[in-house]
């Protein structure tokens, strides 16, 4: 389509401010941004939409429109909502760069831009597709209550006989048809998921087709709108965050117009996503600013004036004050930096189900990101008197548990996630040990073995809390000193003293229950012991030397 159709379609309502010598130009997609810098986003010939929200000053909008007409956008249209109306220095860093510029009234839904122009770029569509799109764009230009992504996909079913989900990278189920039936099974949500991102890690093309159980599905993903990840980078940065669009059948032998159909209904369920992400931005801000005050060492009162303010949006009619629970995380890939945009978006569809209290999956956290970790202030209903809270909020050790798989199989071989979890804190007070809490959790996470790992504060009371800043040399020369004669020993004579040596110490020192557990004499077992004994030097009997073989088997 051609930038002058837009202005002949009155349901849009645009008005042009500049750049009337350039409408003829091509349009092939439309991306909603409020990034400072777009770039990695922009494949060139987009309309972009922004509501000016990455715009502190005048002097930002040069850069900007610079940025776009190196992309090789086709034209621009900015929101009225936010200021009122279309700033001068905007319209004039266009025109320099011969850019067409539109403003978007407020009454018209940045949803409503997206969709007309998704419809118009692709073509001749089949006639089922065309009644899905524009019986979905009706419920969705008014907003959440319009019925979301659920409707497309009731419709999907209603008109085409296609069974659809939208699933989260971690396998939660973000939508399904109502009136298909029961609910996609959560184990197998949860393989379709590991699935999409494996095939994704390796470059296949969409739709990626999979068979569960004699059930055929085919696999689409759902990327924020414009966004094409470009090259191995973008692929990492994308594939831990894209939706997925599940629909049960095989789409191997489809014709280009139903595959174009599916295509096109991904893009209508990526503006809910957008709308959905554009939602969290409050939350971020907040946690931002309360991250920076804490970090910046700011005064009590000062972060709990903050605090009081971020209460209402993240637990909306609370009466009380509320307690904290810090969560850190970071994504880390071999070989490169860590990503913290990539852990914020992460911990942000982690946290949803652990702190979901009724049919809905709750969204009141908040995250921010300080480039190399993401930081999650998580808001707990206050506890009665009778409980300190200890025990309220998220538990690491099932934090993980349903989203391990598919996360691991996004994160390939050359990707770890890590996070740590503070106890409750009840006050302002409270919150920069939690902050500190979450992360010496996090890196005792990062010690051990795995791709997605999850630690709490319950351990930092522990002799775990050390082991994993022991440096290397110090490890390796400390657990060689102790277990080698005992390996060499071993390998030697088959005696099994190392396996000997861990039972006793389980045991307590117990000759008897370690005996038992062995299937051994208690003359044997002896026997044994004494001759760990004799090759370490060691004595057994001593609380120190039971000690030393006790961390050295934990760091070997």
């Amino acid at each position: 389509m051609r930038l002058h159709a837009l202005l002949d379609t009155d349901a849009l309502g645009l008005k042009l401010l500049g750049g009337e010598d350039e409408l003829d130009r091509a349009v092939r997609g439309v991306m909603t941004t409020d990034l400072r810098d777009p770039s990695r986003y922009l494949s060139g010939g987009e309309l972009v939409l922004t509501g000016l929200a990455w715009r502190r000053d005048a002097a930002d909008s040069e850069p900007f429109v610079r940025i776009l007409v190196q992309a090789g956008v086709a034209a621009l249209a900015a929101g009225e909502a936010e200021l009122g109306e279309v700033p001068d220095d905007l319209v004039a860093a266009c025109a320099r760069h011969r850019l067409p510029l539109f403003a978007v009234h407020e009454s018209v839904a940045f949803a409503t831009i997206t969709e007309h122009v998704v419809r118009q770029v692709s073509g001749e569509r089949a006639g089922d597709l065309a009644a899905v799109v524009d019986r979905h764009r009706r419920m969705m230009t008014s907003g959440p209550a319009g019925g979301g992504p659920d409707v497309v996909l009731d419709l999907l079913g209603s008109d085409l006989d296609l069974r659809a989900w939208v699933l989260s990278p971690a396998g939660r189920l973000i939508a399904g048809p109502k009136a298909a039936g029961p609910a996609l099974p959560a184990e197998v949500c949860g393989r379709l998921a590991a699935e999409h991102l494996a095939a994704t890690r390796t470059g296949r093309r969409a739709p990626h087709r999979v068979l569960l159980a004699g059930t055929p599905y085919s696999l689409f993903p759902v990327r924020a709108t414009g966004r094409v990840p470009q090259g191995a980078q973008d692929v990492r940065e994308t594939v831990l965050s894209d939706w997925l669009l599940a629909v049960e059948a095989d789409a191997g032998d489809w014709p280009e117009e139903r595959l174009d159909l599916v295509h096109g209904v991904t893009q209508l369920i990526s503006v809910e996503r957008d709308r959905r992400d554009a939602a969290r931005t409050v939350r971020r801000r907040l946690a931002q600013e309360v991250l920076e005050l804490v970090q910046t060492g700011a005064a009590p009162a000062e972060i709990a004036a903050r605090l009081r303010v971020a209460a209402p949006v993240l637990l909306p009619g609370l009466g009380a004050a509320p307690h904290w629970q810090v969560v850190v995380a970071r994504v880390d890939w071999q070989g490169g930096e860590a990503a913290g945009a990539a852990a914020q978006t992460l911990l942000e569809e982690i946290l949803v189900d652990p702190l979901s209290t009724g049919p809905e999956p709750s969204d009141r956290i908040a995250v921010a990101h300080t480039g190399e970790e993401a930081v999650a202030l998580v808001p707990l209903p206050a506890v009665s008197a009778e409980h300190d809270g200890s025990e309220a909020g998220i538990v690491a050790d099932t934090l993980l548990a349903s989203v391990r798989d598919p996360l691991s199989a996004g994160l390939g071989e050359d990707g770890r996630v890590t996070l740590g979890v503070s106890a409750a804190v009840h006050s302002a007070e409270g919150l920069r040990g939690a902050l500190e809490e979450a992360r010496h959790a996090r890196r005792v996470a990062a010690a051990r073995p795995g791709r997605v790992c999850a630690a709490g504060h319950q351990e930092l009371a522990s002799h775990v809390l050390l082991l994993p800043f022991v440096p290397d040399d110090v490890r390796r020369a400390f657990t060689a000193r102790l277990l080698d004669p005992l390996r060499d020993y071993d390998r030697r004579h088959r005696a099994e003293l190392i396996p000997t040596l861990e039972a006793f110490l389980d045991c307590d020192g117990s000759w008897t229950r370690c005996a038992t557990r062995l299937h051994l004499h208690v003359n044997t077992l002896r026997y044994r012991v004494g001759r760990i004994e004799q090759l370490t030097g060691r004595d057994l009997a001593r609380l120190e030397d039971k000690l030393d073989f006790f961390l050295a088997l934990r760091m070997s």
